[in-house]
């Protein structure tokens, strides 16, 4: 933690606490990891408090979002929005359950496997989410711009190989 920087953060605070009481030889990961979820947790709350003047929550966007990805008709499967989205299938019911009850997706069963649920966003969920898209993503250029470009792609880079090795490489 030493010379690295100019500046102590409250990790830095943190891991210093840390490091009296620890025997691990080396908290490097721990001390990554706490910045990790620190600067999550403060991209939440600043979404949440922008998207909250549109009357909807961050998670709202990103189900709205994924369905949106997917080209016309945009629809997928109850199934892949839990892929998508790492969530439980009761997760997206609830989730998909209470976007249906605001006229923003609905369920249909899919022709080709009548098994298979179809989430299908709407056209009033389409206008929805482009009405905030714009708004999510100013936030997180703003939350993010201590860091240069540069910077933020070798985060990109980096984080990418993370994922990676955690979820496995997705095939275009």
């Amino acid at each position: 933690m030493g010379d690295r920087q100019q500046a102590v953060d409250r990790v830095d605070v943190i891991m210093k606490q840390v490091a009296q009481v620890s025997t691990a030889p080396d908290l490097t990961s721990k001390e990554l990891c706490q910045r990790i979820q620190r600067v999550a947790h403060h991209l939440e709350t600043r979404l949440r408090r922008e998207l909250a003047v549109f009357g909807i929550e961050p998670w709202e966007i990103e189900l709205l979002a994924s369905l949106r990805r997917v080209g016309p008709p945009h629809q997928v499967t109850a199934g892949s929005l839990q892929d998508i989205m790492q969530l439980t299938t009761g997760a997206v019911t609830k989730r998909v359950a209470a976007l249906e009850k605001k006229g923003w997706v609905r369920r249909e069963v899919d022709a080709g496997d009548r098994r298979q649920v179809l989430v299908c966003l709407t056209d009033e969920g389409e206008q929805r989410a482009l009405e905030v898209f714009g708004t999510k993503t100013e936030t997180e250029a703003r939350v993010l711009s201590a860091l240069d470009l540069a910077t933020q792609q070798r985060l990109n880079d980096d984080l990418r190989t993370l994922l990676i090795d955690l979820e496995g490489a997705v095939r275009n």
